[in-house]
């Protein structure tokens, strides 16, 4: 049996947090997620630096990001990924309340995969992380040469 691959979910918000697991659980995946606070645990995870330095090699399959976080915005965090030959591979979405249009066009310009507005109801929030989740572990191909981490 093939081991679930890991998903990187840089979100400080603890209910949504909660509820992302929720929306993954149903499709089994929880025990594939790291959840980390902020843009600079994030950073810390992909570069493993910090409480990450010894974590098991590979990259996640996908991050989900929000954008308004502590310490380094998620912004800046799809600025480094996307701007670093060892990462930019990793597909990342942005999971966030932000319906900005200045956003929306700015994570494009960077080279976020996908841009997922929160839907503010729970059922339709937990639908829309479940079929994030089932579509970038399950369905996406990653690109030849990709190491993708599993847990």
């Amino acid at each position: 049996m093939q081991k679930p691959k890991c998903i990187l979910l840089a979100e400080d918000s603890p209910p949504d947090v909660e509820m992302t697991l929720s929306a993954l659980e149903s499709y089994h995946l929880t025990n594939a997620v790291v959840v980390v606070e902020d843009g600079e645990q994030a950073l810390d995870f992909l570069y493993r630096r910090g409480k990450f330095e010894g974590r098991q090699d590979g990259d996640p399959v996908v991050i989900l990001l929000d954008l308004k976080m502590p310490k380094v915005d998620g912004m800046e965090v799809l600025r480094v990924i996307k701007s670093d030959s060892s990462l930019r591979k990793i597909p990342v979405v942005v999971l966030t309340s932000s319906r900005e249009e200045q956003d929306v066009v700015k994570s494009y310009e960077l080279g976020v995969n996908a841009y997922v507005v929160k839907p503010v109801g729970f059922q339709q929030f937990v639908e829309a992380v479940r079929q994030l989740g089932a579509f970038w572990t399950v369905h996406n191909e990653p690109p030849p040469g990709c190491t993708v981490l599993t847990r």
